[in-house]
């Protein structure tokens, strides 16, 4: 089969479009045919070894080469085989979710962690939702807990996590503030946001307004700034990824804000990072309702993964990115 593999940690151009034997489909395992693979910044941090103390996790990242040379994990396609253990899904079905080794023309994933495609999507769209929508998910339902009628505001509202974070707040009945570049203001406002604040010419941070929720998706403000942009009891949950080249990456922010929560009224949550088809299946019933739409910026053939990743890595993508497979 056909796959993006690297054999060191590095820039894009490591990767390399190579001739590689099928992965092997354990008892509990489903093999698909990989229709489209989105990227996200996760990739960038396998492809690049960063934070460098991830390489010290047992099964993180390699040491000193990457422990999986086949990079991606949000996938959707069709099922080719399934293990002797696998119920519920069969040859022929259409499927998304978490799968690594995405970027290759088949990849073998956990058949928990992958879910029925929404019939009203196509392969490209239901690709970029694993881990952003799941993740928006999680950050305003779980561990935001918003409420109707409660005043949220985005970070980094177009990008991946923040078109889905957008629609789902308002969805569930938030007043949503969206957080983006002078480029993407209309892009926010259609997906439901009552106001958009361009970070290029305000602080958001800096206003005298209070928000009962805060989802960062960015981290480019300090903590005590993100304070006191809450209520007195207001929630910040913290997602977000440091940048290429950090030892650290986002922990020392995220520490910071898990002390500091012992001592405020105010409560800062880190946001848990899971794979489980109950958010897959929960991300799927927002999308058939039609209150969840996928925003793609750009797609990409397989054989161009890096020049995707290379813009991924500039920061500025609208929505996801999407690599498409033959």
């Amino acid at each position: 089969m056909k796959a993006i593999a690297q054999e060191r940690f590095g820039p894009p151009d490591v990767m390399r479009l190579s001739d590689l034997d099928l992965p092997e489909v354990g008892p509990n395992d489903v093999l698909i045919r990989v229709c489209a693979a989105a990227l996200n910044p996760y990739d960038w941090h396998m492809l690049r070894g960063n934070p460098v103390i991830a390489r010290l996790i047992p099964g993180g990242l390699g040491l000193t080469r990457p422990a999986h040379p086949v990079a991606g994990l949000d996938a959707a396609g069709v099922v080719e085989t399934v293990g002797a253990s696998v119920r519920g899904l069969q040859p022929g079905d259409e499927v998304f979710g978490f799968c690594p080794g995405a970027f290759s023309e088949y990849a073998a994933g956990a058949a928990d962690r992958l879910a029925p495609k929404p019939a009203n999507l196509t392969f490209e769209q239901a690709a970029t939702l694993p881990v952003a929508a799941t993740t928006a998910l999680r950050g305003i339902r779980d561990a935001g807990k918003v409420q109707a009628g409660q005043r949220v505001l985005i970070n980094g509202a177009a990008g991946g996590v923040g078109t889905f974070a957008v629609q789902i707040a308002v969805a569930l009945g938030a007043e949503v503030t969206g957080v983006c570049r002078t480029s993407n203001v209309e892009l926010v406002r259609s997906l439901g946001a009552s106001r958009v604040i361009d970070y290029t010419s305000e602080d958001f941070t800096a206003r005298r307004e209070a928000y009962d929720l805060i989802l960062d998706n960015v981290g480019n403000r300090p903590l005590r700034s993100l304070r006191r942009a809450l209520t007195r009891t207001g929630t910040l949950v913290i997602n977000a990824g440091g940048s290429p080249g950090e030892f650290f990456g986002p922990v020392g922010a995220m520490v910071k804000a898990a002390l500091a929560d012992r001592f405020v009224r105010q409560h800062l949550r880190i946001l848990p990072v899971r794979q489980e088809r109950a958010e897959l299946t929960a991300v799927s019933e927002f999308v058939e309702s039609g209150t969840l739409t996928p925003v793609i910026d750009r797609t990409y053939p397989l054989a161009d993964t890096a020049a995707a990743l290379r813009y991924v890595e500039q920061g500025h993508v609208r929505g996801k990115v999407v690599i498409t497979v033959p």
